[in-house]
């Protein structure tokens, strides 16, 4: 490995480490449910490239399988995270439509 390669995987693992500790700040902190969604979102891509660079970094290939199975759970855990912020309470439901039949 060359010294720019080593030098840019070095920065790029530091870039990456300083993103995982805002974005698990966010985590803690957001307001609200789906900024914490987002932020749990965000630290598995986040993962995701550090899997990625580390796959740069040691020429180890196998790894790559790791991260695309990765991007998979992550993507279907945001839609089923995205599906239950969506979802109405069905007490809810039911008192919104039984107050509509009687007006």
């Amino acid at each position: 490995m060359t010294d720019i390669m080593a030098f840019a995987t070095h920065f790029a693992f530091v870039g990456l480490l300083a993103s995982l500790a805002l974005a698990f700040i966010r985590l803690c902190k957001g307001p609200s449910l789906a900024d914490r969604v987002i932020a749990l979102d965000l630290i598995a891509f986040i993962t995701i490239g550090f899997i990625g660079v580390f796959t740069i970094y040691s020429n180890a290939t196998a790894f790559m399988d790791i991260a695309i199975t990765l991007a998979l759970v992550a993507f279907l855990s945001t839609i089923a995270f995205a599906r239950f912020i969506m979802r109405v309470p069905l007490s809810q439901s039911d008192s919104d439509s039984s107050s509509g039949e009687k007006s």
